[in-house]
């Protein structure tokens, strides 16, 4: 196992972290439901025992049985052999006190005494604007100071002037971001990336694999992989292009079976920052080129269609929507569109295609002129039928 740094916390962290959201299902249950809990022990032993030491889980995965679970996997003396990383629910926050009191309840969930990294979870301009409002860096000011939390961070999901934001306002240990090879430009992207990194933040990396879509066994990209001037798995060749980039401390791997957990260890082994030559990157190039061509709806992201009056979250549903097509994936996709649109992160309001009521006004406010009514059908009628 190699390990890097981050700037500001002076331990030794794996590259190679156990990301707590896709824990094995128990039999029966769909993706993020309840937990196979002794596979889960066992997958989450075995990484520590190979070395891994930064898991990370959050206060909603598994519908709150997330933490409660990983609190058990780190029992019979595991928990003093890791870091461990969970997050505050952003978007469940409404009083200062709900702060403290999230906290206490994690720590009660968890079975310990203290959290190590600490994230703000899922930071985008609402829901830090909601919390700065509130006070949550004096909360973090003070949740350290009494020793519940060592290190602060966030987790982001919005553009880049947000992001800058929020790194300028506190002195973060890391920044968590989505980040691959498909999704340079979107998000905190390798701007912020870089951005972070000049201002002494740590960078771990989520979604390395795109929640596994890099992984699947898409016939487009078969080519390539013969082609290529080594042979590697598409896990590989995506971890090897998130770990190559030296501002990278850790990459968070969402494993679910024990045969991810073995392949991610092997790939764990040798990344160093800067190790992939010209050739290689070129067979990467070559496999975004080809996802590229395959998506379905060219929507850029940009969210000036947003907000929808009805609560639809348009670009989401494109994404999903594209995901199934490019990477040959319909049920993983499905699941997550199911899952993420369902009202839980907005208040209990559904952002699902079919809550259109073909009003017309993102039309409008597209710079892209994209018929979205027409796609929306689309996409109600491919996932929700």
């Amino acid at each position: 196992m190699l390990y890097r740094k981050f700037p500001r916390c002076p331990h030794d962290l794996s590259i190679l972290g156990f990301g707590c959201m896709r824990l094995p299902p128990a039999e029966g249950e769909p993706a993020g439901g309840k937990i196979d809990e002794p596979q889960a022990i066992r997958m989450i032993r075995t990484a520590i025992d190979a070395g891994v030491n930064y898991i990370d889980t959050a206060y909603p995965y598994h519908n709150g049985e997330g933490e409660v679970v990983v609190g058990r996997a780190l029992g019979d003396g595991y928990r003093d052999r890791v870091f461990l990383a969970t997050k505050l629910p952003s978007w469940l926050v409404t009083s200062r006190e709900d702060m403290d009191r999230y906290l206490d309840e994690q720590l009660a969930r968890l079975g310990t005494d203290h959290i190590d990294f600490y994230l703000l979870h899922g930071l985008g301009a609402e829901t830090w604007e909601n919390l700065s409002r509130l006070g949550v860096l004096e909360f973090l000011d003070s949740a350290i100071a009494d020793g519940r939390i060592r290190y602060p961070a966030f987790s982001f999901h919005d553009q880049f002037a947000v992001f800058k934001e929020i790194v300028d306002a506190y002195e973060w240990t890391f920044a968590q971001i989505q980040y691959n090879y498909m999704d340079e430009q979107n998000q905190a992207g390798t701007q912020g990336l870089k951005y972070a990194a000049e201002r002494g933040l740590g960078i771990v990396v989520m979604e390395p694999l795109r929640g596994g879509l890099l992984s699947g066994d898409v016939p487009a990209i078969h080519q390539h992989l013969r082609d290529a001037p080594v042979r590697r798995t598409p896990s590989e060749w995506g971890l090897r292009w998130v770990w190559n980039h030296p501002e990278v401390t850790v990459a968070l791997s969402g494993m679910s079976a024990m045969a991810q957990v073995t392949e991610n260890l092997a790939c764990a082994e040798q990344d160093l920052p800067g190790s992939l030559s010209p050739d290689e990157l070129a067979v990467i190039e070559t496999m975004r080129d080809t996802f590229a061509s395959r998506v379905k709806i060219p929507c850029t992201g940009c969210r000036y269609c947003m907000p929808c009056e009805n609560g639809v979250d348009i670009p989401g549903c494109f994404m999903y929507y594209n995901q199934a097509y490019t990477y040959d994936a319909k049920e993983k996709a499905e699941g997550v569109y199911l899952w993420a649109l369902n009202g839980t992160f907005t208040g209990g309001i559904p952002g699902y295609a079919s809550c259109c009521v073909q009003c017309g006004e993102c039309e409008e406010k597209c710079p892209q002129h994209l018929p979205i009514r027409e796609y929306l059908q689309d996409v109600s009628g491919f996932f929700e039928k």
